[in-house]
């Protein structure tokens, strides 16, 4: 019997399985969904959806640099314990070199990636959770080409990628490599929002207005100051809202004297060349998701 491509995503839809085991399943019971579903079940195969529900806050995220590009990737499980599994480890680099091969657009279109030999991202994840018995997911990812550095940080819990424009000449000279990892340890350790003044939306700029115009009308102070003195401030504090939040006017960690992007030049002038920063991503592991708390009182 003709087993339609249709069927087959009905099938994956009901039991969250991959794709060829839904072919299989089906095959074999001759496009009986029932069957194939119990045919599924007594595989083990179909057991992963009974985990779906749970969970999965914790977990790693692995940041890595290439020749060509950069990548990092979350992948969340129920349990540090998990997190912390050399197979679960293992997957998740493994994971982010299927990335920097393949490219793809999203997620959805990473599962269906090849990882290993005949085996899909999707059949892979279904067999590490058959064996860690924890519902795993794989969370985010972001990808760079060209010149990146890469930090990872607390064993997973934080990892950066930097994507830098300069020229190969210049990537190629001892230092950059230093460098590179330099930036990416201030993204993770600093949490800007921005990469530069120019970066942040108008709107958050006429929020931050706003919320300091009310700040000095709320104190007798400064309320009685003069509008152009109040400009005055409005601009000296938005100046400091930039300095925290965005990663070129930071405070360069190494030497708080000097902002990042004076670094960066400072850089770029050793090395003979020119160095831009263009992009940055940063994990937190968990961050966003809401966490289950169990109350034994």
């Amino acid at each position: 019997m003709a087993i339609s491509a249709k069927d087959v995503m009905e099938l994956r839809k009901q039991t969250d399985c991959g794709m060829m085991e839904c072919k299989k399943a089906l095959t074999q019971a001759d496009g009986d969904f029932a069957k194939a579903i119990e045919i599924l079940r007594e595989q083990g195969l179909a057991t992963a959806t009974k985990k779906a529900g749970r969970i999965a806050a914790e977990g790693m995220v692995y940041a890595v640099s290439y020749p060509n590009c950069a990548v990092v990737v979350e992948v969340n499980a129920e349990t540090d314990f998990v997190a912390k599994n050399d197979k679960f480890v293992e997957f998740t680099k493994d994971l982010a070199k299927v990335i920097a091969d393949a490219a793809p657009a999203d997620v959805d279109a990473l599962m269906g990636c090849k990882m290993g030999e005949g085996t899909t991202v999707d059949e892979a994840l279904k067999n590490l959770i058959l064996v860690i018995k924890e519902n795993i997911k794989v969370r985010r990812f972001a990808r760079y080409d060209g010149h990146c550095a890469a930090y990872v940080h607390g064993g997973g819990t934080h990892g950066v990628i930097v994507k830098f424009d300069t020229t190969d000449d210049v990537a190629a000279k001892e230092g950059f490599v230093a460098f590179g990892k330099d930036i990416a340890m201030q993204i993770a350790a600093a949490n800007p929002s921005y990469l530069n003044e120019a970066a942040v939306p108008a709107s958050v700029i006429e929020k931050e207005k706003e919320i300091i115009l009310a700040q000095m009308a709320n104190d007798p102070k400064m309320a009685a100051k003069p509008e152009k003195v109040k400009e005055g401030i409005v601009m000296g504090k938005l100046g400091k809202y930039y300095e925290e939040n965005c990663l070129l006017q930071q405070a360069f960690v190494k030497e708080n004297k000097i902002s990042v992007e004076k670094h960066v030049a400072e850089v770029a002038k050793q090395l003979g060349g020119k160095i831009t920063v263009k992009a940055f991503t940063r994990f937190q592991t968990g961050e966003g998701i809401e966490k289950k708390e169990d109350d034994f009182a």
